[in-house]
């Protein structure tokens, strides 16, 4: 069984001032009297001296970072504009026969120029990378996850499988955003 550490009084002084300066979230009623408090149980004196309390810490409220713009994914309309061949697909990158960081860096490249030479859609080629175990390919997992990341938030608005005549679930249909400024 688990021993819970006690709370001191300086402690609970502190939790009482900190949850007075905190307001409700809309639609609930701030409770008129604090929580009840258990007894104390009575124990034995520690062998050991207790610690002086912690000071607290003075946080300062930092300004909000910029959100990344989320992530939308390809509609099916889309897509299958894609398939048909009636919207068109700007470049195209294959990461096959190439190592995770190779991949990493190429891909970024990629998307950069893509940007800045005003493309819309793109296609990314993972390849499947089945193995003998029946895991999917390293590039094939990463990839996705690489495109969600804050590196790629600016260039990348979505993306999603690509259909079967551009490599199925090999390849990635990536819709970049638009530069900055354009």
């Amino acid at each position: 069984m688990s021993r819970r550490r006690l709370v001191s009084p300086e402690e609970k002084a502190l939790w009482r001032t900190v949850t007075r300066s905190v307001s409700p979230l809309r639609g609930r009623r701030k409770d008129a009297e604090p929580p009840t408090e258990r007894p104390e149980p009575k124990s034995k004196p520690r062998s050991r001296p207790s610690a002086p309390p912690h000071p607290v810490a003075v946080t300062q409220e930092r300004a909000p970072k910029p959100r990344e713009p989320a992530l939308a994914p390809i509609d099916r309309r889309d897509r299958q504009k894609l398939a048909r061949g009636t919207q068109a697909i700007d470049a195209r990158i294959d990461l096959h026969g190439r190592t995770q960081s190779e991949a990493h860096a190429a891909l970024l490249r990629f998307l950069h120029r893509a940007q800045n030479s005003g493309a819309k859609t793109v296609l990314v080629i993972t390849g499947k990378g089945a193995n003998r175990d029946g895991e999917r390919g390293v590039l094939k997992r990463q990839v996705p996850m690489w495109l969600a990341l804050p590196e790629f938030r600016g260039l990348v608005v979505g993306f999603g499988d690509a259909a079967t005549g551009h490599g199925g679930t090999g390849a990635l249909y990536v819709r970049v955003r638009r530069a900055r400024g354009n």
